[in-house]
């Protein structure tokens, strides 16, 4: 294992551990929220949060104010309701395929699993199953996620009064591993996009500039070295991200492509929490000049 992963890890587990302190001890309110998430980013960031337009105070801004409540943001953090966002706003052609809405742990016990599909809750993030040539399921495992609420764990609003259902899609491209391209959009324009490479293994991060001119830093995770060819059908990436953000100031549109098809993977408010840190650390003015400066 590399030197970095090993202080990566050894960083999540502290992080993890000041979450449990946090949670425990701070009131669940909006007014415990902004603690809570005061506390956090500095602990994060190293830094007082400003109310300079960085992109990390952006984000702290969204979350602990009223903006993260806004009906339209709570409504797409749920995975089953973003896609009747999507269906709206750009067609049901972007949309992976639904197999079926699990709303309580009885219908996990009687549903019939296909053989290949994607298992995860729409009221939360992170967890998914992939099944493929019809391996096992942990049934268990897949009910558990109906007593988890994100909002417990890092205080996002949005995510507090979604109701827990579990999503069962087709997979995706019919692959296990498949490229996703993370768009951040400003007022309905593309200004970053993330890639992120081999995460199950050693987990590395890509940046572009809108036009795919590669930028020389990462966000929390080591930034990858390796060419990545230009996708494409970048071009119509724009455009279908163009209309999923225009609802928003500051959001993230997360797409997968195979080079010729594009699904939406999920809209998200506020990216790893207000707490991506860069590296190095100094590019985070620099990239957040280049997002919220507009250029004529």
């Amino acid at each position: 294992m590399s030197k970095n992963l090993t202080t990566l890890d050894s960083y999540n587990t502290a992080l993890q551990f000041f979450y449990r302190v946090l949670n425990f001890i701070i009131p669940k309110n909006r007014a415990g929220d902004k603690i809570f998430s005061y506390i956090l980013f500095i602990f994060k960031h190293r830094r007082l949060p400003t109310e300079k337009m960085l992109f990390n105070d952006v984000l702290y801004r969204i979350k602990t104010s009223d903006e993260i409540l806004d009906p339209m943001r709570v409504f797409v953090s749920d995975k089953e309701f973003l896609k009747i966002y999507v269906r709206a706003f750009a067609g049901e052609n972007y949309n992976v395929r639904t197999y079926a809405i699990l709303k309580d742990p009885k219908e996990v016990d009687n549903y019939q699993f296909p053989e290949n599909c994607c298992i995860k809750p729409t009221h939360l993030s992170g967890k998914v199953i992939l099944r493929t040539k019809n391996s096992p399921i942990d049934r268990g495992k897949i009910k558990s996620w109906f007593n988890l609420n994100r909002y417990s764990v890092g205080r996002e609003a949005n995510y507090r009064t979604l109701k827990p259902k579990i999503i069962v899609e087709e997979l995706i491209f019919g692959r296990t591993n498949v490229e996703d391209f993370k768009f951040f959009c400003y007022n309905g324009i593309p200004k970053l996009i993330q890639v992120d490479i081999d995460r199950s293994t050693n987990h590395t991060r890509k940046f572009f500039d809108p036009n795919w001119k590669e930028l020389e830093f990462s966000i929390i995770y080591p930034r990858n070295l390796q060419e990545m060819k230009r996708p494409e059908n970048l071009p119509e990436m724009h455009d279908l991200v163009k209309k999923l953000s225009k609802e928003f100031g500051l959001v993230r549109v997360d797409l997968y492509s195979d080079g010729k098809s594009i699904l939406v993977g999920e809209i998200t408010n506020c990216s790893e929490n207000a707490g991506g840190y860069f590296i190095p650390r100094s590019a985070e003015k620099q990239i957040s000049e280049h997002i919220f400066i507009q250029r004529v």
